[in-house]
């Protein structure tokens, strides 16, 4: 499958970049010991397999989720072979005392790379899964950072997300808060991070439901007019290797992509596989219709969607990789922008951030507890509450 051309794009990113950068990564890899925390995810994936193939000194890989550490190894093991320094992977979660001891054990890296996170806006759904959100991708970044700085780490890098630009949602706003973690720290220990563009077919994602949806005989279902930009998983594990190996103290990196090229829908893309695939698309009315419909248009080449307008929490109507007021440099990659984090961070804030949170955890939280904090630590956060989720999409 050509997922390029089902993302609108016939060529792909940083093709000039790692010309021209290649030798410095090499160079500065083979000599280096790394960390990958959430590494059998698919960002962390693509990461692993891009350091992998420039032979690091060491390549830890830690992730919570057995079977696609599994998959990981087996796909390396298949595909790239065997480096002389030493790789390992670890099944253990970084947010448990296993994991401290692990890093007591081990955490003579060159560089950590953190990957964990809970990545989907439908998180907000419960307060529960939220504050398992907030754990996750704020604290848990703050544990890391401390015990990245006690055992000298030189550089930490972290996954953040473009729905932390003007967040409208609290994943997207999550991910802002930790980027403000981040620039605390970076006084004590050099730190870079990049903004993303949705990967395409990444695990939980849309566009790898469809291919769920497709083995399992169910209709496609999408919405008509939201746009995203997409990077395909080798771009994305490019992208955080730049901004590790490359990335001053403070910088964010993300992709360079044309509004006007780049930009599509989601139902686009539907279309779009359906004829990779050989099917013609039948636009149903209803979720209903489209469930009827599915036990038999396929044998008639046919298969049913079911398109529809946005109205669920937290999506935004646009995407965007920076602010009006963040300072970007244009200049030093073809395919990346970098931008010169000039943020003001209050520290009262963020203390008091960290100390609500405990507070909550002990004595009990609503999401309007946790939807007022955020707008405390992000005077500008324009949260998008709608009532309704993703959940009750088909």
């Amino acid at each position: 499958m050509n997922i390029l051309q089902l993302i609108g794009r016939d060529k792909k990113l940083f093709e000039k970049d790692i010309e021209k950068f290649e030798d410095l990564l090499e160079e500065e890899i083979s000599k280096s010991s790394f960390l990958v925390i959430g590494g059998a995810g698919s960002i962390g994936n693509a990461t692993v397999k891009e350091i992998f193939k420039r032979k690091p000194k060491l390549l830890h890989v830690v992730d919570i989720n057995e079977n696609t550490m599994v998959e990981l190894v087996r796909d390396i093991r298949s595909s790239l072979g065997y480096i002389e320094g030493e790789f390992k992977t670890f099944c253990i979660d970084a947010g448990d005392i296993i994991f401290e001891k692990f890093f007591e054990d081990f955490g003579r890296y060159d560089y950590v790379l953190n990957f964990s996170a809970l990545k989907h806006v439908r998180s907000e759904k419960d307060p529960y899964t939220l504050m398992r959100m907030i754990q996750t991708n704020v604290l848990n970044t703050i544990k890391t950072l401390d015990m990245a700085i006690n055992k000298k780490v030189k550089k930490y890098f972290c996954v953040s997300t473009d729905k932390a630009a003007n967040p409208v949602n609290m994943m997207g706003a999550s991910k802002r808060i930790m980027e403000l973690y981040l620039m605390k720290y970076s006084e004590f220990i050099d730190i870079s991070t990049a903004r993303f563009a949705n990967v395409a077919f990444s695990d939980g994602s849309l566009l790898d439901g469809f291919r769920y949806r497709i083995e399992k005989k169910q209709p496609l279902s999408a919405p008509s007019d939201i746009k995203r930009y997409f990077i395909i998983p080798e771009e994305s594990g490019l992208l955080c290797l730049f901004s590790t190996i490359l990335g001053r103290n403070k910088e964010l990196f993300f992709p360079k992509l044309s509004e006007n090229l780049h930009l599509i829908t989601f139902s686009q893309i539907v279309v779009k596989f359906l004829e990779y695939l050989g099917y013609e698309p039948y636009i149903c009315d209803t979720e209903d219709e489209a469930r009827e419909l599915v036990k038999t248009l396929p044998a008639k080449g046919k298969w049913p969607c079911y398109f529809f307008i946005s109205d669920t929490t937290g999506e935004k109507d646009f995407e965007e990789f920076y602010t009006s007021d963040e300072v970007i440099d244009w200049d030093r990659f073809e395919d990346i922008g970098v931008i010169k984090s000039q943020l003001n961070i209050d520290i009262n804030r963020l203390d008091y951030f960290a100390k609500k949170i405990d507070e909550l955890l002990k004595y009990g939280w609503q999401k309007t507890d946790l939807v007022q904090l955020f707008n405390y630590m992000l005077p500008n956060f324009a949260h998008k509450e709608t009532g309704k989720y993703l959940d009750q999409r088909m």
